[in-house]
C-alpha cells in the first residue's frame, strides 16, 4: 500500500502542532521543528497505520527540504537586495568584520582544540560564524527594537555575515564536494565559484530593466511560474559550478531585490518559504540519531562559550567605534548570539562530502541550545547591563573605601 502522502501528511500535522505550541510559548520556533524531526524518524515506533519512521517518505521530505533552502535563502536576498547591501556599507564594515573575524577565530581554536581535520576545522568555523537571520529579525519584531538605533548596527552586521558565509559556502562546497585533492585543483574551484557569484550579480544588476520587463505578467500564475523558472534554473546551474544551490537562489533573491516587481515577488514567495523552510528544519532532525548527541556535548559546551563572548566582543567595539552606549552594544552582542539555517546547511555540506558524523551531532546541539538562548540574552540584556553596572559601582566603591 503506498503511504506516501498519508506519511507526508503525518509530518506537516506534526510540524503544525509544534508550531502553534512554539507560538503559545512565544518562542522561536526552529528548535522545536529540529527536535519533534529528532523524536520521530527511523528509530520511532509504528503505531497502527500510522508510521512515524517515515522510510516511504523520507526520500521526498529531504527532498521538500531542499526546496525549503532555496526559499529562505531566496527570500533573503529579496530582503536585502544589492542596493541596500551598498548603502549599508559603513554598517556593514565596521561591525562585521569585527564579528565575522572573532567567531571564525573561536572555530579554529575550537578545530584545533578538538584536533579536527581541515574540512571538519572549517565547517565548524561555517557554524559558529553564522547568526541566524530569521531569528534576528523575528527577535527584533517581537521585542519592538526595530526603531533602536542599534538596530541598524546589528543588520549592518548580520548582512555581512551572510555575504561572508556565501563565500564560506563556495569555497567549502569546492573543497569539500568538488573532489579536488590537490591544493592548486582546490583554488581554481574556489576562484571560479566566487567568480561567477560577482558576475551573475554585476551582469543581473544590469540586466534588471528587462528583467522588469519581462516580469510585466498581469496573470499571477504566470508570474509565480516566471519567478519559480529564473528561482530554479540559477539554483541548479550554480551547482553544477560548484557553488551551493542555496547561494545560487540567494544571489536571485539580490538581484530580484532591484526590481520593481519585488513587493509582488516577495507576497507571491511568502507561503512556500514558510511551509518548506518549516520542512527543511523537520527533515534536518529526521536525519540526527538522539543517541549520537551525547559525543559532541563537550565540544558544544566549549562552542557556545566561545559564541557568546565572541559576540559580546564584537558587539561592544561595534557599539564603540558607532559612537553607541555600552548598554546598546550589549544589545547589539547578544542580539546575534542565535544560530539556525546556515548553520544547518554548513552541517549538510559536511554530511554531504562524507565528513566526520559528529560534526552534525554537534550543529544540532549548537543550533538547538543557542536559538534558545539568543532570544533570552537579548530579551535579558538591559537587566543584564543593569546588574553589570551594580556589581561595577559596588567595586568601585570598595576600591575608593
Amino acid at each position: 500500500m503506498d503511504m506516501l502522502i498519508f506519511e507526508v501528511g503525518i509530518a506537516v500535522a506534526l510540524i503544525t502542532l509544534t508550531g502553534l505550541i512554539s507560538s503559545r510559548l512565544r518562542f522561536s520556533v526552529i528548535p522545536f521543528y529540529i527536535l519533534i524531526g529528532m523524536a520521530v524518524g527511523p528509530h520511532a515506533p509504528q503505531i497502527g497505520i500510522v508510521d512515524l519512521r517515515f522510510i516511504e517518505s523520507s526520500t521526498f521530505i529531504e527532498f521538500m527540504g531542499r526546496l525549503g533552502i532555496l526559499f529562505l535563502l531566496f527570500y533573503l536576498g529579496l530582503e536585502f537586495s544589492v542596493s541596500r547591501l551598498l548603502k549599508s556599507g559603513k554598517a556593514i564594515l565596521t561591525g562585521g568584520m569585527f564579528y565575522v573575524g572573532l567567531n571564525f577565530v573561536s572555530g579554529l581554536l575550537l578545530g584545533w582544540f578538538m584536533d579536527l581535520p581541515l574540512q571538519e576545522t572549517l565547517v565548524v568555523c561555517g557554524i559558529m560564524t553564522s547568526s541566524s537571520t530569521a531569528i534576528v529579525a523575528k527577535v527584533l519584531v517581537d521585542l519592538k527594537r526595530t526603531a533602536n538605533p542599534e538596530t541598524e548596527i546589528i543588520m549592518g552586521m548580520i548582512m555581512f555575515d551572510d555575504l561572508f558565509i556565501a563565500i564560506h559556502i563556495s569555497i567549502l562546497t569546492g573543497l569539500v564536494l568538488s573532489g579536488a585533492t590537490s591544493f592548486l585543483s582546490v583554488l581554481l574551484v574556489s576562484l571560479s565559484a566566487l567568480l561567477f557569484i560577482v558576475l551573475f550579480l554585476i551582469i543581473g544588476r544590469k540586466s534588471i530593466k528587462y528583467i522588469d520587463k519581462a516580469l510585466n505578467i498581469k496573470s499571477s500564475e504566470l508570474f509565480l511560474l516566471t519567478v519559480m523558472t529564473l528561482l530554479f534554473l540559477v539554483a541548479g546551474f550554480s551547482e553544477t559550478l560548484h557553488v551551493a544551490e542555496a547561494i545560487g537562489a540567494l544571489m536571485m533573491g539580490l538581484v530580484l531585490g532591484e526590481s520593481r516587481h519585488v513587493s509582488r515577488i516577495e507576497h507571491q514567495i511568502m507561503p512556500f518559504k514558510d511551509f518548506f523552510g518549516a520542512i527543511f528544519f523537520f527533515s534536518f532532525g529526521l536525519t540526527i540519531e538522539p543517541s549520537s548527541l551525547g559525543g559532541a556535548i563537550g565540544m558544544t559546551i566549549i562552542a557556545v562559550i566561545l559564541t557568546i563572548a565572541s559576540n559580546y566582543g564584537a558587539g561592544m567595539i561595534a557599539g564603540r567605534l558607532a559612537g553607541m552606549s555600552p548598554k546598546a552594544s550589549l544589545n547589539v552582542g547578544f542580539t546575534l548570539v542565535s544560530r539556525g539555517e546556515f548553520s544547518i546547511i554548513m552541517a549538510n555540506i559536511g554530511k554531504a562530502g562524507g565528513l566526520m558524523a559528529s560534526i552534525q551531532s554537534f550543529a544540532v546541539l549548537y543550533v538547538l541550545i543557542l536559538a534558545v538562548l539568543g532570544p533570552i540574552l537579548t530579551k535579558e540584556s538591559p537587566r543584564i547591563y543593569a546588574q553589570y553596572e551594580r556589581l561595577r559601582k559596588r567595586v568601585k566603591r570598595r576600591e575608593t573605601g
